[in-house]
């Protein structure tokens, strides 16, 4: 059997419709609460003429045959009603940025040919800008104001979206959904432009959302069993800090929600607050918390140790602490698990083209990062993309994923078609990761190759080099990124931001990242700064990076 994500949390929430489902700082809801506002939401689409028009089989891989639903949202119960409600629907939501400026918004809209936009109240603004500049390229469409404390009112010809799921009637609609029904998820543009990836929701299920079992990867064969599975659940939450528009984050929720348990946010989403964040765990004793990475890990740290012994006694039942979507350092890991000795961390390797393929525990014995034992179908391909290598082969390749991967990228089969090629009769995904197959089978993940650096001959990772950084004491943060050389064509720069009331001279640190790197990797110029800027999810903005190592260069 294969599932749709509506479906599966149907099922889940008929079996423990009364077990809390989404705690949003004080307010809560439970299973069947979640369902019947989903459905409300569902109804309301369907009624103004969202739903699927063509069905897979009629599809090309990068075409889609369903209406487009954008989620600009900040977290909150909403977002994932948005999600289930559209689903319910037989409507394709994806993530919308909510840094993004009109510009940049009207180019996302635009490509997903969008039909119809859920709305924070706080994004009217940007929002009626995009529209207006947008012009004709976007269709009258409906839009769903959902209030917040920003006070804008509801933008000409949109409905409060409590109004709507009041006046709308809850009763299922007659569709028979499928697991052929899209997950949409966007990419960050972090080095490019963005980019909507094409999941049928039983792959991205399977893959990234709880369908295959913890441990020992077994895959469900009835919804009979997933549902077994949530009612014999501990009804212990898990909370989230990434943003829900990132994708690490969506699939933490669903992991949790179709899971049968509790998933916890914050009220504060205009920022990250790490006190706020301990607090609220230790009031709703979740036992996992999903970051990403050292940017959200470094201040949990840091919020940790100034909390002293009080705070981590309150943690007592945070047993898990995950990363996905963005590198999580040695040195942090071993801040935290120390703070906290129960507990394990895992950093989960993956991508928005290939879903959860790796993952690394620590535990206080041993902190490290960047070697991955791989999930069911991950491997790694031959730098010309037609072997897949061995572990044990010397050659550095891509880090590919096969079996559950996405259809293409929406309406680009040229991208689709390098993306996700045909190696040895497969079909592999091969998003743009380098990785070393080690001869005891684990994955030594070297980094995204876009931000790989060219100098003197030699390819420098720049994560790799990060990771090295990062070990000396007084750096707080760090990117690396490849400056315009004569001597080397390119120049490896970290460009640093210390740690609060900290003092180190660029020759210390690079000293302290030649014990972890061969010579030739080390930075040839270190770049102070104030903050290293990141996006909301907690990655490395590389374009501001360079931006300040060339202008670093000029002094």
């Amino acid at each position: 059997m294969e599932f749709n994500l509506a479906q599966v949390f149907s099922a889940v929430s008929h079996a423990i419709p009364e077990r809390d489902c989404v705690v949003f700082g004080d307010r809560r809801f439970s299973y069947q609460q979640i369902e019947d506002r989903a459905r409300r939401l569902a109804r309301a689409l369907h009624e103004r003429g969202l739903g699927t028009r063509r069905e897979r089989c009629q599809l090309a891989p990068h075409e889609s045959g369903q209406s487009h639903l954008a989620l600009y949202l900040a977290n909150g119960n909403e977002y994932i009603e948005g999600m289930l409600g559209a689903y319910h629907a037989r409507v394709a939501p994806f993530n919308v940025n909510y840094r993004y400026v009109a510009d940049e918004l009207v180019y996302l809209l635009t490509n997903a040919s969008t039909e119809a936009i859920m709305y924070h109240a706080r994004f009217a603004p940007t929002l009626a800008d995009a529209l207006q500049q947008a012009g004709d390229r976007l269709p009258a469409m409906p839009l769903i104001h959902v209030d917040d404390d920003s006070g804008n009112a509801p933008l000409p010809g949109a409905v409060r979206y409590e109004d709507l799921l009041a006046e709308t009637s809850a009763d299922p609609l007659d569709l028979v959904l499928s697991p052929d029904d899209l997950y949409v998820l966007y990419t960050g543009g972090t080095t490019g432009m963005p980019k909507g990836v094409l999941w049928r929701q039983h792959d991205i299920f399977i893959n990234a959302m709880g369908g295959r079992e913890f441990g020992t990867g077994a895959i469900p064969t009835t919804l009979t069993e997933i549902v077994e599975r949530a009612r014999a659940a501990r009804p212990a939450g898990s909370m989230t800090v990434a943003p829900l528009m990132h994708g690490a984050a969506q699939w933490a929720a669903f992991i949790t929600l179709l899971g049968g348990r509790p998933f916890v946010m914050s009220t504060t989403t205009d920022r990250f607050d790490p006190v706020g964040t301990w607090d609220l765990a230790a009031q709703e004793r979740i036992v996992s918390l999903s970051i990403v990475g050292d940017a959200f890990a470094r201040p949990l740290a840091d919020a940790l140790e100034a909390g002293g012994p009080t705070l981590a006694e309150g943690l007592s039942g945070l047993l898990v602490l995950a990363s996905g979507g963005a590198p999580f350092t040695a040195p942090i890991k071993q801040r935290l698990v120390n703070l906290l000795p129960h507990l394990s961390i895992l950093d989960a390797g993956g991508s928005s083209e290939t879903g959860a393929q790796m993952g690394q525990t620590t535990s206080r014995a041993q902190a490290s990062t960047g070697r991955f034992t791989p999930n069911p179908g991950a491997v790694v391909v031959s730098e010309d993309m037609t072997r897949i290598l061995s572990p044990g082969d010397d050659e550095i390749g891509w880090l590919a994923q096969q079996g559950q991967v996405p259809l293409g990228y929406l309406g680009d089969p040229e991208k689709s078609a390098r993306t996700f090629p045909i190696i040895e009769d497969i079909r592999h995904s091969v998003p743009g990761d380098r990785a070393r197959w080690d001869a005891d089978g684990g994955i030594d993940l070297l980094g995204r190759d876009s931000v790989t650096i060219n100098s003197g001959g030699e390819k420098i990772f720049a994560e790799e080099v990060e990771a090295a950084v990062s070990r000396h004491p007084a750096v707080y943060d760090v990117v690396v990124v490849g400056r315009p050389s004569e001597r080397w064509g390119n120049e490896v720069v970290a460009v640093v931001q210390l740690a609060r009331d900290a003092d180190a001279e660029a020759d210390d640190i690079v000293a302290e990242a030649a014990n972890y790197i061969a010579r030739y990797k080390l930075p040839k110029d270190v770049v102070f700064c104030a903050q290293v800027q990141r996006s909301p999810s907690g990655k490395a903005d590389y374009r501001w990076a360079k931006e300040q190592a060339v202008a670093a260069q000029r002094v």
